[in-house]
């Protein structure tokens, strides 16, 4: 019997592994040219003179409020001459991060197939970090700025932050803001709800992002993922045992969801703990939720937080 067992148990995994390869397949057959324009190279290279023309190809990029005045500053500013040449030294060739950008799309024209693929822009956006790269329906933007890898000169951040100015999470940020477009805001603010809006996010780089790990999908380091792995039926005791999952208490946020150094649950172990572990934890609640039901990818999306708990049939690893 056990013999049975362990044969069966094999011939769903291959299945399983049988149907993502053709999935794969047939997004590999999709068809998608990302075309990207390398408007940081545009505005630093073209003579003060020629303001205008750029002005009138980007409109977009260059609020009618802000005086000629501005870009002329910027475009002499030696901080910033300086900043653009690191850019070109880390990313003169964009052969990479383009196809990175056809994958993605790729798989988005796959799972949403009335999506249009946009146009792509680079630039340089002063170091704008809570805006790295930018879903806009037709247009995405990308500022290299903050994409030059942790360990770099200009960046005085802390670390936390740090971690995640690497090229590895320009997918991962976009699919961030791809995701605002398609899950709808959560319609209260328990920290349950809260904890299932970013496990949806999570789960769409799942499945938008098949190669990429885990801990670039949600911005962690290999260590910090072990540690949530490691304690995650603590966790999920320490939410139960206090009563916050269906807690509004607006200090529960910046506690467990929100990007920061660690999580406060007011122990000692804060200290080694990686910040958003609701987040996290939101994550294989939505997993364990598909790995139970047979739904698609846009219904998990759309449903809501509590009907998705009760059927999610999550029990936390020990």
């Amino acid at each position: 019997m056990k013999n049975l067992l362990s044969l069966f148990s094999l011939l769903v995994l291959l299945a399983s592994c049988d149907k993502k390869s053709k999935i794969e397949k047939e997004i590999e057959n999709i068809l998608v040219s990302v075309k990207v324009e390398r408007f940081d190279k545009i505005f630093n290279e073209t003579p003060v003179s020629n303001l205008s023309q750029i002005k009138q190809k980007y409109p977009y990029l260059f609020p009618v409020a802000t005086p000629d005045s501005v870009w002329v500053n910027k475009m002499k500013n030696p901080l910033n001459r300086e900043l653009y040449t690191e850019v070109q030294k880390k990313y003169s060739n964009f052969e990479k991060v383009n196809t990175d950008l056809d994958n993605l799309f790729r798989h988005i024209k796959y799972y949403f197939p009335k999506t249009k693929t946009p146009k792509v822009i680079t630039l340089i956006s002063e170091m704008d970090y809570q805006n790295k790269a930018i879903y806009a329906d037709t247009l995405v933007v990308i500022s290299l700025d903050l994409y030059l890898g942790k360990k770099h000169k200009f960046y005085e951040f802390p670390e936390y932050l740090k971690q995640n100015f690497e090229e590895n999470q320009i997918m991962p940020d976009i699919v961030s803001s791809f995701a605002a477009t398609k899950i709808p805001y959560i319609s209260d603010n328990t920290l349950l709800s809260q904890m299932i809006y970013a496990g949806k996010e999570l789960y769409l780089k799942d499945v938008l992002l098949p190669e990429t790990t885990d801990a670039e999908k949600i911005g962690y380091t290999p260590e910090q993922i072990t540690w949530c792995q490691e304690n995650e039926s603590y966790m999920w005791r320490y939410f139960m045992e206090d009563k916050l999952l269906y807690s509004t208490d607006s200090k529960l946020p910046n506690r467990f969801i929100n990007v920061a150094p660690f999580s406060k649950f007011y122990l000692e172990i804060d200290n080694e703990t990686p910040g958003r572990v609701g987040t996290w934890v939101g994550w294989q609640i939505v997993r364990s939720f598909m790995n139970n039901n047979d739904v698609t990818l846009q219904q998990v999306l759309q449903m809501d937080s509590m009907e998705l708990f009760q059927k999610s049939k999550y029990k936390p690893k020990k």
